[in-house]
């Protein structure tokens, strides 16, 4: 996760997916007898839930409304 504040993770519905996705391939991973990957993949949970649910700070909104043009693009 080396952009955490890139655009595609805005919405909480898609943190909170990766999140879910990766705590629930952790339970598959001890189910099915595998506690090295369960562990591995627990931690990689456990560190997109502190990155994209506690630590996760927005970037910073755009200053124009929307509708308006914004400024021409350097030549």
């Amino acid at each position: 996760m080396k952009d955490a504040s890139h655009p595609f993770f805005r919405p909480l519905w898609r943190r909170v997916a990766v999140v879910a996705v990766c705590a629930a391939w952790s339970v598959v991973e001890f189910v099915m007898g595998d506690p090295t990957w369960g562990i591995m993949t627990g931690a990689i949970g456990a560190y997109a839930a502190y990155t994209f649910l506690v630590a996760y700070k927005p970037p910073p909104e755009a200053a124009e409304a929307p509708g308006e043009p914004g400024p021409p693009p350097a030549a």
